[in-house]
């Protein structure tokens, strides 16, 4: 969906994460915890966390909560919380293949977000979601990586990937989550 975010929220972000020091985004790996690794033919994107004491961040942040329980009250799905990263592909970057729960796995990811943060985005300079049935072999959906526009799909339902960029390319990629507790100990965000 297009201009979801408020836009002064919007340009926040994108001044935020523009301004941010050269070291602060950080080659992005695959996994968790113990599983982590990197992978640069599997993805070559760099990441920060949001933090919620960061001034944009943290209304950002609150404005996915309001979404939450928005979804939580008309869908009934039970999410507990919102987890997201600033995502920097530099000119060649890419994200292979991938799916961002599965099925049966012990992710407790539901829907997977991406908010694009590229003023004067076209075709030409690639980088667009291609986001796959099922099967992982149907293409359903190409999406434009338009400055506002906010993606949202299953986490497990929907393999997608992220195609090289010819110019750098900036998003926020989130995750709704339900609550993975298990033998009485929350399981934390990241």
């Amino acid at each position: 969906m297009d201009a979801a975010i408020p836009p002064a929220l919007l340009d926040g972000l994108f001044v935020h994460l523009c301004n941010l020091p050269g070291d602060a985004l950080t080659r992005a790996g695959i996994g968790r915890e113990q599983d982590h690794q990197l992978n640069r033919f599997v993805r070559s994107d760099e990441t920060r966390w949001l933090e919620p004491d960061e001034a944009v961040a943290g209304a950002f942040l609150d404005w996915m909560e309001q979404l939450r329980q928005g979804i939580n009250r008309r869908l009934f799905l039970g999410l507990f919380d919102y987890e997201a990263h600033y995502a920097r592909y530099s000119p060649g970057a890419f994200y292979r293949r991938h799916r961002d729960a599965f099925a049966g796995g012990d992710s407790n990811r539901v829907l997977s977000t991406v908010l694009y943060l590229n003023p004067s985005w076209v075709p030409e300079d690639g980088g667009e979601m291609l986001l796959y049935a099922d099967d992982e072999l149907s293409l359903i959906e190409r999406v434009q990586p338009l400055y506002g526009r906010l993606a949202v799909f299953l986490s497990e339902g929907f393999p997608h990937e992220v195609l090289p960029t010819r110019r750098t390319r900036y998003s926020i990629a989130g995750w709704f989550r339900v609550n993975g507790s298990l033998g009485g100990q929350i399981d934390p965000p990241r």
